[in-house]
């Protein structure tokens, strides 16, 4: 009789995915009390770790705002100890058809009303978001409202203002002088990368020219100008009970709202990243600095503790290298300092202001 012998299998790349569990790296499409939404997932559960969930711009799919981001070789040393979850908003997903006449575009409040329903259908209880203009906007709206289900945020490129008065008005003339093409052109890139045309933007251009569902692109950046005020305040009721991660280029369209947004938060749960030479989409033009970022700020919720660092993780981290070489095992935290064991008071984290 032949003789038995033990095998192990580990759980990093299961055989079977989990009963009644979507198909990683597939489509799907999920209800919601505001319409359907797609999702596409990446990745095989890993125990005890959330998602990293994205939220893309407006003028863009999941694949135009953060391919090019997730494609990077460093970062799939990151993504595979997470299974990552992309949002196409309403309509915009890749051969979507335009809405009907008359169709009611969720608010951007509703988008993040969506996610609960999300995170049900993939059978998760916390993520990561990473979140890009009105994507960012989102995810900032769900982490306040679900604080206990967000491990960390990645906001680029946020505005949490309402639009004011006279932001409505220059919106309002500059609509009777422009197509939603060159406005939302202006929202995703800097003057400077207009005036240069460069090869990004003559694709998004192209990409606009070309879209089948430009009205219902229309639709995600009327509600985008129609978004609450975050109402975030330094030390109030209203902010965020997760480490932060604010990120813009330097001299892009977003970069004094996020500055202010920067100045609306907790120093001690914030890193701000700005970044020279990338422009509006700096998950596009600087995929390298931004995956290192990304990766520093994992490890600071205790995350890939084992991962070697590269040259700007390190140099963000030497100031904290005497508390951590004495603590091998870190558990979850809610800031950017080391972890310390249960019980024992957290010393404060430094905002990490970046300029790369």
């Amino acid at each position: 009789m032949t003789e038995l012998q033990e095998v192990q299998i580990t759980e990093e790349k299961p055989l079977l995915r989990a009963p009644g569990g979507p198909d990683p790296g597939k489509k799907h499409q999920v209800e919601t009390p505001y319409g359907i939404v797609t999702i596409t997932i990446h990745g095989t559960p890993k125990p005890k770790r959330p998602a990293i969930l994205t939220y893309h711009d407006v003028g863009q799919n999941h694949h135009s705002c953060f391919d090019t981001l997730f494609h990077f070789e460093d970062m799939q040393e990151i993504i595979k100890n997470f299974v990552v979850i992309h949002v196409d908003a309403p309509g915009m997903e890749e051969g979507a058809p335009a809405f009907p006449l008359g169709y009611q575009y969720p608010s951007l409040d509703q988008l993040a009303d969506m996610i609960p329903c999300i995170l049900q259908y993939v059978n998760f209880t916390s993520i990561i978001g990473i979140g890009v203009g009105a994507g960012a906007y989102v995810m900032a709206r769900y982490s306040l409202a679900h604080p206990n289900t967000v491990e960390g945020l990645v906001l680029v490129n946020i505005d949490p203002n309402a639009k004011g008065w006279m932001d409505w008005a220059a919106h309002k003339l500059t609509g009777l002088t422009s197509s939603i093409s060159e406005m939302i052109m202006g929202h995703l890139f800097s003057t400077e990368e207009l005036s240069k045309n460069t090869e990004m933007v003559q694709q998004q251009r192209e990409i606009l020219s070309h879209a089948t569902n430009l009205p219902n692109i229309q639709l995600y950046w009327s509600s985008y100008n129609s978004r609450r005020d975050l109402s975030l305040e330094r030390g109030g009721d209203i902010s965020f009970k997760c480490p932060v991660m604010l990120v813009v280029g330097d001299q892009a369209p977003h970069e004094d709202a996020v500055v202010e947004c920067n100045s609306k938060l907790d120093p001690t749960q914030t890193s701000f990243l700005k970044m020279a030479d990338s422009g509006g989409q700096p998950q596009l033009t600087q995929p390298g600095k931004l995956t290192e970022a990304f990766k520093y700020f994992v490890q600071g919720m205790g995350y890939m503790a084992s991962s070697c660092m590269t040259r700007l993780s390190r140099s963000r981290t030497a100031s904290l290298s005497s508390a951590a070489s004495g603590d091998g095992n870190r558990s979850r935290s809610r800031t950017l300092s080391q972890s310390s064991e249960a019980g024992a008071p957290q010393p404060p984290a430094p905002t990490m202001e970046v300029s790369c």
